[in-house]
C-alpha cells in the first residue's frame, strides 16, 4: 500500500535549509509512529511530499494507519495511489480508463494532473488527452470541469505515474519539533485541551502542567486528558506530566482574600508557579485555554493584571474562541467525552468576582497571603514523563486483576470505541462468555447499573484504558471489575510500545 503524502501549504514557502529541516523531521515523526502500527513501514522523503509505503498489513492496520497519517502534524493530506513507470500518453489513458471507467457512465468528471519533473508533455496536455478519450468511450459521460462527479486524479513525478485512489484530509500545521516547546496549563476542561492540541497542531512540543486542586479523582482524569492528547496527536515525542499540589494555595486564597479577588490572584498564583514550573523545564511560554470574556476573570483588564505576575510570555490560542465552537472543536478531535466529566474547579472561587481588577488592590490582598503556600507547592511538584503516567495511574488506583483466559461466569466488557468494534469485533474464539460493549466515554455513568452480582472484565486491544478504568470503578467501591489481558490468545493485535524512537 503507497501513500503520497503532501505538506502543510506554510512549509513550501519557508527558506530552503528550513523547508528540508521541517521535512526532515516530518519524515522522522511519522516513521516513529507507523513504524508501531507497521514495522516494514518505509518513509522516503522528497522535496515537496513524502512517499509512505506499507507491507501486507490487514484492515484494522490500514484504519490505524490511516488515523495515525491524519492525526500528524505536518501533513495536509495524503493520496492513497498506485505507481506505475511512467507509459505513452495513450497507456495513461488506459490506466486512468481501469480505475475511473466504471464509475464514469452517466455522470459528470473532470481530469487532473499534477505534474513534476522533466517531461515532454505539460499538465494540460494529459487532462485534454485522457479526458477526450474517456469521454469518447463512455458517451453518457459528460466533461464538467467545475464541481463535477468524478475526478480523474493523476500524479506524474518524473518518470512515474500515480493514480489517485482516494483522498484524506490531514491535521496541516508544523512537525513536531520544528518550534520550540511550551507549558500548557491542562484543566481537563475543554478550553484546556483544545488549546493544548492546538499548540501540538502548531508544531510546539508540548508539556502539560496540571494544578491539583480537586484532589486524586481530579489527577486521574486529567491525566487521562493529556495521555489521551499525547496518544493521537504527539506520540513522536517525549514530554513531561507535571502536577503541582494547589490545594494548600486554594485553602490559603480562601482564607486571607477578599471573595471577589480571589479569581485573579488564583489566576496570578498559578502563572507564578507555572514560571517556576516552565524554568525546570527550559521553556520560554506559557499556554492557557482562556477567552476573552468567557468568565468574569477573562476580562482584558483582568487579564492584563494576570500576566504582570508571569516572567514568560502566555500563548492563549483560543483568546477570540466562543465555547460552542470550542465544545464542537473538543468533540472533532476528541476530548469532549473527557472533559464534560471534569468539573471547573476555578470556577468555584468567588461568588461576586470582580470584572476590572486593580493592580495596586491585588498587590495589598497578596501581601496578606501566606507565600509558604506557594513556595511548597512549586518544591512538591511531580515532573513525569507521560509514557509514566499509566504506570502512576495504576499504583495509585485500585489494583485490577488482568486475566489473560476469562472463567465461564465472567462477562467480557468491550470499552472500545463504537468505530472500532465495528471494523474489528470482538473475536470470542470459542469462548462462552458474554460479551458487553459499552464505550470507555460511558462507563463510568453505566457500570452501576450492571448486575452487582456479576463479575465483569473490561477488554480494549491495548489494554491500557481498560487497567485505568476499571483502577477507578475499583477506587469508586465496586470489587467486581477485572481486566481481560490484551496480550491473551484471542487478540489478534500485539500491544504496541508507547516509547517514542
Amino acid at each position: 500500500m503507497l501513500f503520497l503524502v503532501k505538506l502543510f501549504p506554510e512549509i513550501t514557502v519557508k527558506s530552503r535549509p528550513v523547508r528540508k529541516r521541517l521535512v526532515r523531521l516530518c519524515r522522522k515523526n511519522l516513521k516513529i509512529i507507523l513504524s508501531r502500527i507497521d514495522e516494514d513501514v518505509v518513509v522516503n522523503g522528497h522535496w515537496d511530499c513524502l512517499e509512505v509505503e506499507t507491507g501486507d498489513i490487514d484492515a484494522v492496520q490500514k484504519m490505524l494507519l490511516l488515523e495515525a497519517l491524519a492525526s500528524t502534524p505536518g501533513v495536509d493530506q495524503f493520496l492513497e495511489v498506485d505507481r506505475f513507470p511512467l507509459p505513452t500518453m495513450a497507456g495513461i489513458l488506459e490506466i486512468a480508463d481501469r480505475y475511473y471507467g466504471p464509475s464514469l457512465p452517466g455522470k459528470t468528471f473532470a481530469v487532473r494532473c499534477k505534474r513534476m519533473g522533466r517531461q515532454s508533455f505539460k499538465s494540460v496536455d494529459v487532462e485534454q488527452a485522457v479526458g477526450a478519450g474517456l469521454n469518447l468511450k463512455y458517451e453518457s459521460a459528460k466533461v464538467k470541469l467545475k464541481d463535477p462527479e468524478v475526478t480523474v486524479a493523476l500524479e506524474v513525478r518524473e518518470q512515474e505515474l500515480f493514480v489517485v485512489k482516494q483522498t484524506y484530509a490531514g491535521l496541516g500545521g508544523y512537525p513536531l519539533g520544528g518550534q520550540d516547546a511550551v507549558l500548557s496549563l491542562l484543566s481537563g476542561g475543554f478550553d484546556s485541551a483544545v488549546s493544548s492540541y492546538m499548540t501540538i497542531k502548531r508544531g510546539l512540543l508540548t508539556h502539560f502542567c496540571f494544578f491539583n486542586m480537586g484532589g486524586r479523582a481530579h489527577e486521574l482524569a486529567v491525566k487521562e486528558v493529556a495521555l489521551y492528547l499525547w496518544m493521537k496527536y504527539h506520540s513522536s515525542h517525549r514530554i513531561k506530566f507535571v502536577t503541582v499540589p494547589f490545594e494548600g494555595v486554594v485553602e490559603e486564597i480562601l482564607a486571607s482574600v477578599e471573595d471577589s479577588q480571589m479569581g485573579v490572584v488564583l489566576k496570578r498564583l498559578m502563572l507564578r508557579a507555572a514560571d517556576g514550573v516552565a524554568q525546570r523545564l527550559n521553556v520560554h511560554a506559557l499556554v492557557t485555554g482562556e477567552s476573552v470574556a468567557q468568565v468574569a476573570s477573562q476580562t482584558l483588564a483582568n487579564l492584563n493584571v494576570v500576566d504582570e505576575v508571569s516572567e514568560l510570555m502566555v500563548l492563549r490560542p483560543l483568546c477570540m474562541t466562543d465555547k460552542q465552537t470550542i465544545i464542537n472543536k473538543a468533540r472533532e478531535i476528541g476530548t469532549e467525552e473527557f472533559s464534560k466529566h471534569i468539573p471547573e474547579y476555578c470556577a468555584v472561587i468567588s461568588d461576586s468576582p470582580t470584572t476590572k481588577a486593580k493592580a495596586q488592590r491585588l498587590a495589598e490582598q497578596e501581601s496578606r497571603f501566606d507565600w509558604s503556600k506557594l513556595y511548597e507547592a512549586i518544591a512538591g511538584a511531580r515532573f513525569q514523563l507521560i509514557t509514566e503516567v499509566v504506570e502512576d495511574l495504576e499504583s495509585g488506583s485500585g489494583e485490577a486483576v488482568a486475566v489473560k483466559t476469562p472463567l465461564p461466569h465472567q462477562i467480557i466488557v468491550d470499552i472500545r470505541h463504537p468505530d472500532e468494534v465495528a471494523l474489528k469485533p470482538f473475536n470470542k474464539k470459542g469462548l462462552g462468555n458474554a460479551v458487553l460493549s459499552i464505550p470507555f466515554f460511558k462507563l463510568k455513568t453505566s457500570f452501576a447499573d450492571l448486575n452487582s452480582g456479576k463479575h465483569y472484565l473490561l477488554y480494549c486491544d491495548q489494554g491500557m484504558m481498560s487497567r485505568l478504568h476499571a483502577g477507578h470503578l475499583i477506587d469508586e467501591g465496586f470489587a467486581n471489575v477485572g481486566v481481560l489481558d490484551a496480550r491473551a490468545e484471542f487478540s489478534r493485535q500485539p500491544k504496541p510500545s508507547l516509547e517514542p524512537a
